[in-house]
């Protein structure tokens, strides 16, 4: 078995190390989980991975031998784990890889509310708990154990969702639907039951062993059926769920991928609507176009690292209604500060359904900047590459540096960022700039540098 400290680093990430989570781990992190926590009473779902429900059965009966209720809601989208946990005010666990391959499994772990579990909020403490009782053997079970109890949080998850959007003028919409055979499947038929919508369903069928395409929208490759269904149908719009459902691609009545930062900006100006003057937090990738859009409607925008945890943070010190990742990650402040793919599909939705125009056009003003996406490079050094791109760019006239996250290189007419991988040996470049020539200059010359 590998090191503990790297298993459970991938469960707060995305479950990276095959065959190391087993049933009597799952146990002992319950047990832990509920130690740390102090939670009386915990919540606990899962996706439809083959290894999930024996993880989840094991997990909670760790947690019960702790003295905590465990709260089993069964299958489930990671975020409607997030509803589960802030409607009931409970810690709650998903046992989900996300968008990983089949033979991947993991934990994301959050406090009462939604709050997030990292590394300096409990996680750690969580892990040294389980490593040690690992190691020594878990301790003597308590004189009370907890109860379980099954809940079905589905219908009330879908009823809350639609309460967060207006609804009522959408036109009718043909919507193709691709699940990838995740847990979108599970909550899109209920969530979509009563709106004016045509669905095509793609790949409903839960299958952990994803049969038709890996359940990751971000990858080009992933969306190809999507793009090519939207097109034989006719349809206003395709949506592309991952793994756990949590985060949405967007794809044009042209077949055109949408930029999750355009989907950023159109939510942000929609929440700015409704909280005039708010605060919307955007990582360091995402385009231009937000903070400016976000602006133009009289918000404050915030820059933040990539990444859950560290938009969660700001989301949570700040005071922000929304937040977005060009990662399709997209966080609301009316649903406990977590990130819900299927929230921002109904806003998309309501956007598009309450006018006549087509989506291409709705979001084209959103959509400013011409952008490479995300670009990795394996390299054998990734501070000695980061460093030759620095060193490249400093003689430029009007150029500044920032480390917030990795490197962003900022010129008047354009920018990028390079960010190491943390568990692979990658370096990630995500370029842009004011017209596609000049975006195409910078990327070939940043990687050029990188994979010298």
């Amino acid at each position: 078995m590998a090191d503990l400290s790297q298993i459970v680093k991938a469960y707060d990430v995305r479950g990276m190390y095959p065959d190391q989570l087993d049933d009597r781990l799952a146990e002992l992190f319950g047990a832990a989980f509920v130690e740390v926590t102090g939670a009386e009473a915990i919540v606990i779902g899962h996706d439809m991975r083959p290894s999930s429900p024996g993880l989840a059965s094991s997990f909670a009966r760790g947690a019960v031998a702790r003295g905590a209720d465990a709260t089993i809601i069964g299958l489930c989208s990671t975020d409607q784990l997030y509803y589960a946990s802030g409607d009931m005010d409970l810690p709650g666990a998903m046992f989900t890889a996300s968008h990983n391959p089949a033979r991947y499994n993991g934990i994301k772990m959050c406090r009462a509310g939604a709050a997030p579990v990292g590394q300096d909020t409990g996680l750690a403490e969580i892990r040294a708990l389980a490593e040690g009782w690992l190691t020594d053997g878990a301790p003597a079970s308590v004189t009370k154990p907890g109860h379980l109890r099954q809940r079905d949080t589905l219908t009330d998850y879908a009823a809350y969702l639609l309460s967060l959007v207006d609804v009522s003028a959408i036109r009718p919409l043909k919507v193709v639907v691709d699940a990838g055979n995740g847990m979108g499947g599970h909550t899109v038929p209920t969530v979509f039951a009563d709106l004016p919508l045509d669905v095509v369903p793609m790949y409903f069928e839960l299958d952990g062993t994803f049969p038709n395409h890996e359940a990751n929208p971000l990858d080009p490759k992933n969306i190809v059926d999507l793009q090519a269904r939207v097109l034989a149908e006719g349809a206003d719009l395709g949506l592309a769920f991952d793994g756990d459902a949590d985060r949405c691609f967007v794809v044009d009545e042209r077949g055109a991928g949408v930029s999750p930062s355009a989907i950023t900006a159109l939510v942000a100006a929609r929440e700015l609507a409704k909280y005039p003057g708010g605060t919307i937090i955007h990582n360091l990738i995402t385009s231009w176009s937000v903070p400016e859009v976000v602006r133009e409607h009289g918000g404050t925008p915030v820059r933040t690292r990539v990444g859950h945890s560290f938009i969660k943070q700001e989301m949570a010190g700040t005071g922000a209604v929304f937040g977005g990742e060009h990662s399709a990650h997209y966080y609301f402040r009316d649903f406990w500060n977590a990130d819900t793919g299927m929230l921002a599909a109904l806003h998309v939705l309501a956007a598009l359904g309450g006018q006549q125009g087509p989506l291409s056009e709705l979001v084209a003003s959103y959509d400013r900047y011409a952008g490479s996406g995300e670009i990795n490079s394996t390299v054998d050094d990734q501070r000695a590459r980061t460093a030759a791109v620095r060193a490249a760019f400093a003689a430029r006239e009007g150029v500044t540096f920032d480390e917030l996250d990795g490197l962003t290189v900022t010129a008047p007419d354009w920018w990028f960022n390079l960010r190491p991988s943390n568990t692979e040996p990658l370096l990630r470049l995500n370029v842009e700039a004011r017209d596609e020539a000049t975006m195409q200059r910078v990327r070939d010359e940043a990687l050029a540098l990188i994979r010298a």
